[in-house]
């Protein structure tokens, strides 16, 4: 999945926060004054959106001269160092808030992620996200589930094809659904090679399922005792995923029951940020 996200965004946060008219720097701090900046993490967790904060500073202040100590995908623990800026003070205070939002959201994400697959070691069952993400953020909030040991779902509604109950029910059936589904990417050569996956709610959802054989199922909202009934019916050429009502608490629950996948929808959209705080010295970096 491309992961990669171009200066834009970062001008536009920039812009949205006003860093070119902080009037609180412009009254406090002297024109010129320089200063040292520590970015500091203040609790356990997964780092992702560095590659953000170190665009944040470089196009503020091309004055500012940055180190990072700990990278995208790093563990880090309470009260590690994650950078050290020098440059002018201005610059250092009004980037400040728009650097950290990138890095405590996404790092937040992949904090949640990391935990999940932790909770799944060892069961060969992956952890995968959804589309539930922020607008205009997906593609970073992937890169960090990828930064938390996960693995990412479809990116978008292009690159693959999930028949849920409202397509069933338009379709008038899942086996309608799926033979559909396969009309298309016979005749549209620019969807040819995406894969299918079906939702299903019930056992006798997953029977029709897997007579119709698509590559994906998807067992929606069912318990450990019905997801395991599930894969003795599904065959291992069907890729079996699980969603709906899982958490750290119950997780391995599901895992253990042979599943390939868990997709995880709380790891994007529910994850808290992970605290992070930056903190500056005025008396150096003067010479």
């Amino acid at each position: 999945m491309p992961v990669t996200v171009s200066d834009d965004l970062i001008r536009m946060a920039l812009a949205e926060d006003a860093t070119e008219r902080d009037l609180t720097a412009m009254a406090t701090i002297a024109a010129g004054q320089q200063g040292v900046a520590t970015i500091t993490a203040k609790a356990d967790g997964v780092l992702s959106g560095i590659a953000q904060a170190e665009r944040v500073f470089a196009l503020l202040d091309e004055g500012i001269r940055r180190q990072w100590h700990r990278g995208d995908g790093d563990r880090v623990v309470a009260g590690d160092c994650i950078a050290t800026l020098t440059g002018p003070l201005r610059s250092l205070l009004s980037g400040e808030r728009t650097a950290l939002n990138f890095i405590q959201h996404l790092s937040g994400i992949a904090t949640a992620t990391h935990a999940f697959v932790e909770a799944v070691a060892g069961t060969g069952c992956a952890v995968v996200d959804t589309r539930k993400t922020t607008p205009g953020l997906r593609n970073l909030e992937k890169q960090a589930v990828l930064h938390g040991g996960g693995l990412n779902h479809r990116l978008d509604l292009a690159s693959g094809m999930l028949i849920k109950e409202n397509h069933i029910a338009g379709a008038g059936s899942i086996a309608a659904a799926i033979a559909n589904c396969r009309a298309l990417l016979e005749g549209d050569s620019e969807a040819r090679g995406v894969w299918i996956e079906v939702e299903c709610e019930t056992m006798a959802e997953v029977g029709e399922a897997v007579a119709a054989a698509p590559d994906i199922i998807l067992l929606d909202n069912m318990t450990p005792q019905q997801t395991n009934a599930a894969r003795k019916l599904v065959p291992a050429s069907i890729v079996l995923e699980s969603s709906g009502n899982i958490t750290l608490g119950n997780v391995r629950d599901y895992a253990v029951t042979g599943v390939d996948r868990i997709a995880i929808g709380a790891i994007t959209h529910s994850a808290p940020s992970l605290d992070v705080s930056m903190r500056v010295d005025a008396t150096r970096g003067d010479a």
